[in-house]
């Protein structure tokens, strides 16, 4: 059982970084074979004009156990998912796992501006990255991976149904389009799970990605630094995490049972008794409830 994906195909959508990354890697682990998708590669930046790579990504994959394979793709194109889902079938002849990670919104979203004061065409760019994308490339995929019975489609977001319908998350844009891509995982639910196939929302808890650890001016092996501007980071989780909950997923034979539901990295580790990179489980959307929210003062004993 040390390769529980052997012989699966996986496609991760966003893969360049973040989120994506570490979910390709660990599905990479457990024996996959997942082609990750985004529009940086080493000869062309996105808008982003970050340095992480698709290729980069692969190379990890390959690392880990799996084999990585790095296709260049804008997901609001449909011709390129098109393409892109023909590649997979003509060379693999399957599709087991979808995750839907497409964002490219870090740039997009406004903290706490109201609709009539956010720009517009950023808004609706925003909308357009973390939508659109997903139905995309949810319309091209989804006959391949329903070929076979058992199939698993993760659409990525950020915050639990829960969370997010009881608190306004950052500007009218960025809320709508977290909580649409919630709405998406209930719908295909509803549309996979007579077919064989199961379908869930998926949210990382405060991920240490490559953005918001250049933001706070540490690294991962410096994280804890961050902890005199902000004590809450202290619940924070690597991309790994979430990565393991898909995989974890994945290679569950009873994954049938969470079709249609909201689920977290820090819950499914309660579930399937993985654990982040440093062998704590970070329960990250438990703590925000009960400590930061509230205002208590930092501190993360039993919840990671």
């Amino acid at each position: 059982m040390d390769k529980p994906l052997q012989g699966r195909v996986a496609l991760v959508a966003g893969a360049t970084r973040g989120a994506g990354r570490g979910i390709a890697v660990e599905l990479g682990a457990a024996g996959a074979t997942v082609y990750v998708t985004g529009r940086t590669t080493r000869e062309r930046r996105s808008e982003y004009d970050r340095p992480e790579t698709i290729e980069d990504t692969a190379d990890l994959v390959s690392a880990a156990g799996g084999e990585g394979i790095a296709v260049p793709a804008d997901h609001l194109d449909p011709a390129q998912v098109r393409a892109l889902v023909e590649r997979i079938d003509a060379e693999r002849g399957r599709l087991d796992v979808l995750v839907n990670d497409i964002w490219g919104g870090e740039n997009l979203f406004e903290w706490e501006s109201p609709v009539w004061e956010h720009d517009l065409d950023k808004g609706l760019r925003l909308l357009r990255l973390a939508v659109e994308t997903h139905a995309i490339t949810s319309h091209h995929a989804l006959p391949l991976l329903l070929r076979r019975p058992g199939g698993l489609v993760v659409e990525m977001t950020d915050g639990t149904a829960e969370y997010n319908g009881a608190n306004y998350r950052n500007s009218f844009f960025y809320d709508l389009a977290k909580t649409s891509v919630l709405r998406m995982a209930f719908a295909l639910g509803h549309e996979l799970g007579p077919r064989g196939a199961t379908a869930v929302a998926l949210t990382p808890g405060w991920m240490r990605s490559e953005i918001m650890l250049d933001a706070f001016g540490v690294t991962e092996d410096t994280w804890r630094d961050a902890l005199e501007k902000q004590p809450h980071f202290a619940v924070s989780e690597t991309p790994r995490y979430v990565g393991r909950a898909v995989a974890a997923l994945a290679a569950d034979p009873e994954v049938a049972r969470f079709n249609g539901s909201s689920l977290s990295s820090g819950g499914l580790a309660q579930v399937y008794g993985f654990t982040d990179l440093d062998g704590s489980r970070p329960d990250a959307w438990r703590y925000l409830v009960e400590v930061a929210d509230p205002g208590r003062p930092a501190d993360v004993t039993g919840y990671r």
